[in-house]
């Protein structure tokens, strides 16, 4: 593959056209949202063409993260780049939507955090279409519009997970675009995507909203007034919207059991060692070394 243009984040290269002219997206939630005020910022030539139920559109609109707003999928005839940022599973449902709406050759992708389920239903797509996953891996404690940013992806990895002979210039296209908002494109095969973002991300979100479930359940509202900042800080992912999650542990199942398992394992070797804490302490050491690597 030919190397890619290097393109400052924010900002157009100057006389630099845009990577799609007509942009289409799908879901204006926290990623959808800031992918569209990211696009209008970089290139305000391009059209940015938002799809959501009627609240949310009014409320792209007045943030003018969108040119045009519709809640049928019509409105991505003339679209160059689909984006699908809905939950994983309907955005595994859109798929099927996009012939009867989309006229012209495109490039599809999507933003969730498993690549498998939606890579398999791909392959019906006609020909004109060229689907490549993807997962730009930025995000915020809360969801929705409302939390949306053009710098999001500042910075941030963006997974992409072509498959069989999808690639080439929709690949490098792609790669630019991701690179203009900021992120740092990455190519992965959907398999090693899920079976990473298992330990990543899935695991430590349930083990946030759990951890903070059963806080919050044995101790009450005046037991959690006395919480310092450490159980703040690692139930900071509790506040995350379960629709979401729901399609996630859907679709990776195979590969979030386990790592379930060996979660759950290691806290019954800490359960069994608490009145000798030879296992805690060999937990904690490895732990400390790890999360130094993690925060360089």
């Amino acid at each position: 593959m030919q190397q890619l243009p290097v393109i400052q984040p924010g900002r157009p290269a100057e006389g630099q056209r845009p990577v799609f002219d007509k942009i289409g997206i799908v879901g204006l939630g926290l990623v959808g949202g800031s992918i569209a005020l990211a696009a209008r910022e970089v290139w305000p030539a391009s059209l940015v063409i938002g799809v959501d139920n009627k609240d949310v559109l009014e409320t792209a609109m007045r943030l003018h993260a969108i040119d045009v707003a519709a809640d049928d999928l019509i409105v991505l005839a003339e679209a160059d780049l689909v984006v699908l940022a809905a939950p994983v599973r309907q955005n595994i449902a859109l798929l099927s939507e996009l012939d009867d709406n989309v006229r012209q050759a495109a490039v599809i992708t999507d933003t969730g955090s498993t690549k498998r389920a939606i890579a398999d239903a791909a392959r019906a797509l006609p020909a004109r279409f060229t689907f490549i996953g993807g997962h730009p891996l930025a995000g915020a404690a809360k969801g929705g519009l409302e939390h949306a940013r053009p710098d999001l992806f500042k910075g941030r990895p963006w997974l992409l997970t072509p498959s069989g002979d999808a690639g080439g210039p929709a690949v490098e296209q792609l790669s630019a675009f991701a690179r203009a908002l900021g992120g740092e494109p990455r190519i992965v095969d959907a398999g090693t995507h899920d079976r990473m973002l298992a330990f990543l991300s899935h695991l430590p979100q349930l083990t946030a909203s759990v951890l903070m479930a059963v806080v919050g359940d044995a101790v009450g509202k005046d037991g959690l007034s006395l919480a310092g900042r450490g159980l703040a800080d690692s139930t900071r992912l509790a506040s995350s919207p379960p629709e979401i999650w729901k399609d996630i542990a859907a679709t990776n199942e195979d590969e979030l059991g386990p790592a379930l398992d060996a979660l759950i394992t290691l806290l019954q070797d800490l359960r069994r060692d608490l009145p000798f804490g030879e296992r805690l302490t060999e937990v904690f050491t490895t732990a400390a070394g790890w999360r130094e690597l993690l925060t360089k």
